[in-house]
């Protein structure tokens, strides 16, 4: 919840007037950016690669267990909760269920990591370590380029 402070004019004219309270930068993040590793292809032969993931309400989990197709087989939940939280991706218009089922597995992998890591953990860092040098670092997985802010 957010506050808002307002300027209080002063009861005494000799007296300052005191300052508003800094903003509140710690506000709710609900979305977040990534890029897909292979990218989704539509109909047109077009590649989709960057889009936007919200995070998951209640509802958006137990919808999908009202839904024919996981009553028939519940893997099928993660397709249409994904189809559910990606709000935007590439150029298409819509994004749904029919658009994950048909992406590559290696993208619906990154997007299931991506879900976990956004609702469970709150950001999209991850802890690598690189195979060469055993260098550890961290790595976005939002597709952000380094160097990029």
């Amino acid at each position: 919840m957010q506050r808002t402070h307002a300027t209080l004019a002063p009861a005494d004219p000799d007296q300052e007037a005191l300052e508003p309270a800094a903003p509140d930068r710690s506000a709710l993040r609900t979305e977040f950016d990534f890029e897909l590793p292979r990218g989704f292809m539509d109909g047109d032969g077009t590649v989709h690669r960057r889009g936007t993931m919200r995070l998951a309400t209640a509802r958006d989990e137990l919808l999908p267990l009202y839904d024919a197709r996981v009553q028939e087989n519940p893997a099928f939940t993660t397709v249409v909760l994904l189809g559910r939280v990606i709000t935007s991706l590439g150029t298409l218009g819509v994004v749904n269920a029919n658009v994950v089922e048909n992406m590559f597995a290696s993208d619906v992998a990154f997007l299931q990591d991506f879900y976990r890591r956004i609702n469970a953990e709150g950001h999209t860092r991850a802890a690598v370590t690189c195979p060469s040098c055993s260098h550890r670092f961290t790595l976005d997985l939002s597709g952000g380029r380094l160097g990029e802010s």
